[in-house]
């Protein structure tokens, strides 16, 4: 699949990307509630949501322009499933993620039907109703192996690394968190695209096309709206934390960035434990207290004030004023601290930066090819042509075999 299909890190997009009748939806507010829920501030920024949501415009815009073509060379009115495997099937690791994903849908569908609990022990690889999607998957795939290498997929228990570093994230994001915040990323966690079918088509356009996805395909562009979102959070991190000065620390930049968020996270907790440790100077607690007012300001008050029982009224009327300049105070400086520990546009566009440089001493030498989920689209179009062309001269000739 060509790079700037499926994958967040191509050229920033600009505002008007690719969004034509597909402005007046917007997955803003959406996008923010997932960033939060994959490890940005709680209330991460407007403009920042705006360039992610750019991102992945664009991504799914070239991904179903290049299966609209793939599902022209099949015959096919409709795009489907198998297109979206086909442009995937280069990245083993992004299509097992996949694979996971359709097997857990199949799940969740027997769980509403209402299946008994003996069905739901059932093979996951049968050909029941209830799996059609694991076994569309199963078979278009079987149709295209030559090596065996993608359907041994489907039997790979091997730990998704990727998926475990965003539990663990999550994990150390809700240690300090209360109920109110907990049940928050909690509803946050649970948003996804395919919530929202019909405002993602029209997000998507789909109404415009020749060639328009089916209704598992639409599950898989959702699920892959997601991941990219996930992607871009990971990758900003990276380079928040990188852009982090680490002031007396030479050997920071050969930390893994895992570590260091888990020391961060972990680090003013154990100060808090601590009895004897000093804590932070700008703490609410070490802040100093008001300065009181002179005596003598106070009688030149009641000199010239009628009388009446003004008393300590109105040094508790002062008093108030000054809690309420504190409180807007540091009402400010928690959103400016929010700001601050939330992913900016820079962090969004730095990682895609990253992403697409070429590293290595043949870097300069080698032929500019996509890197996230195949070939570009000549070169999957070219290889689609040559595989149906062996499947034609096999079924001809039945001696052949597809090369």
């Amino acid at each position: 699949m060509n790079n700037t299909a499926a994958s967040p890190m191509s050229t920033v997009p600009t505002s008007s990307s690719g969004r034509l009748s597909g402005k007046s939806t917007s997955f803003v507010p959406e996008l923010q509630s997932m960033m939060f829920s994959l490890g940005d501030a709680r209330r991460p920024l407007h403009e920042t949501a705006v360039l992610v949501e750019d991102v992945v415009h664009t991504q799914l815009i070239n991904l179903l322009q290049q299966a609209a073509e793939v599902s022209q060379l099949r015959g096919s009115r409709v795009i489907s499933a198998e297109d979206l495997l086909f442009l995937m099937r280069k990245d083993k690791k992004k299509l097992r993620r996949l694979l996971k994903y359709m097997f857990f849908r199949d799940y969740k569908s027997k769980i509403v039907k209402g299946i008994e609990d003996d069905d739901l022990l059932e093979d996951k690889f049968g050909s029941t109703s209830a799996n059609k999607r694991q076994k569309l998957a199963q078979d278009f795939l079987h149709s295209i192996d030559q090596t065996g290498e993608l359907l041994a997929m489907f039997e790979d228990d091997e730990i998704d690394e990727v998926k475990q570093e965003r539990m663990e994230r999550a994990e150390r994001q809700t240690r300090t968190m209360d109920s109110a915040q907990y049940a928050e990323f909690c509803e946050s966690r649970q948003l996804s695209f395919s919530k929202k079918a019909s405002k993602f088509r029209d997000w998507l356009d789909c109404s415009s096309m020749e060639i328009k996805p089916n209704v598992v395909a639409m599950e898989i562009l959702a699920y892959l709206a997601y991941e990219t979102v996930a992607q871009l959070v990971d990758l900003a991190l990276l380079v928040r934390q990188d852009m982090t000065p680490k002031a007396g620390d030479p050997f920071s930049h050969a930390i893994s960035a895992t570590f260091i968020q888990y020391h961060n996270s972990a680090e003013p907790h154990l100060l808090g434990q601590g009895g004897g440790m000093k804590s932070s100077p700008d703490s609410p607690e070490n802040t100093p207290p008001p300065t009181p007012t002179p005596p003598i300001a106070g009688s030149q008050h009641l000199g010239k004030t009628p009388p009446g029982p003004l008393g300590n009224g109105s040094i508790g009327q002062d008093s108030a004023k000054v809690k309420q300049r504190k409180r807007k105070k540091s009402t400010a400086a928690s959103g400016i601290e929010a700001q601050s520990d939330a992913i900016q546009p820079s962090h969004i566009r730095e990682a895609i930066r990253r992403y697409g440089h070429k590293i290595g001493p043949v870097s300069p030498f080698t032929q500019t090819m996509e890197k996230d989920l195949g070939f570009s689209t000549s070169i999957t179009l070219l290889c689609l042509q040559l595989e149906l062309f062996g499947q034609l001269v096999k079924n001809g000739e039945g001696t052949v075999k597809r090369q």
